[in-house]
């Protein structure tokens, strides 16, 4: 297993050896900032309790969501559809920064609250008809450090980078179509994670 730590990757790497692309930008705002925005969040987002139908069996989550955009988009994965809130000033500011640093654009973000280490998400990748084929999604993460793993669909190999404070990194190209992406628990992190998924939803 091919282990990354961000104060070593400069932007341009791939953290992916083929098949896609991840880059990781590390902390793109100050310690000041992160920290408001993490506090922000957590008090201003309407989150709540993600929902999944597994195999006929309705699943409630304790990680929350929350599902925000330009205008009342709908997006459906695990069987499950939410319609967008529109931007808050909050999330606009931070979609400007990332459009900023990684030339992309986005038009929505799913967000997700972990309240502590026990709270993850398993093996699963970003490919529902909703978003756009190959496109670019920004990934921001808040609060506690938490590690983030890909595993190929094919080979099996496995790469993971620990995610900071305030930091950016970026999932594009094949990524979607080859890796598999997890947040695995963790023991001893008893501090909550925020974590921002900016995307582009095909508008019909």
């Amino acid at each position: 297993m091919l282990d990354l730590f961000s104060s070593n990757i400069p932007q341009e790497n791939n953290l992916l050896p083929y098949g896609g692309t991840v880059n990781y930008y590390g902390t793109v705002m100050t310690l000041a900032e992160a920290n408001h925005y993490l506090k922000v969040l957590l008090s201003t987002i309407e989150w709540k309790n993600d929902e999944a139908i597994i195999f006929g069996k309705h699943i409630i989550t304790k990680r929350k969501v929350a599902w925000y955009g330009e205008r009342p988009f709908e997006y459906t994965y695990s069987n499950t559809t939410k319609q967008a809130l529109l931007w808050t000033d909050e999330l606009l500011k931070l979609k400007t920064i990332i459009e900023q640093q990684s030339g992309e654009t986005f038009n929505s973000c799913l967000l997700n609250l972990y309240h502590d280490g026990s709270e993850g998400m398993a093996w699963h990748s970003d490919a529902e008809k909703d978003l756009k084929k190959n496109g670019a999604i920004a990934s921001v993460s808040f609060g506690a450090e938490r590690r983030f793993a890909f595993k190929n669909k094919q080979t099996k190999e496995v790469v993971s980078v620990i995610l900071n404070h305030g930091s950016l990194l970026i999932m594009k190209d094949e990524t979607q179509t080859n890796w598999l992406h997890r947040l695995p628990p963790v023991k001893g992190v008893n501090s909550p994670r925020v974590n921002l998924t900016f995307r582009t939803i095909v508008v019909k």
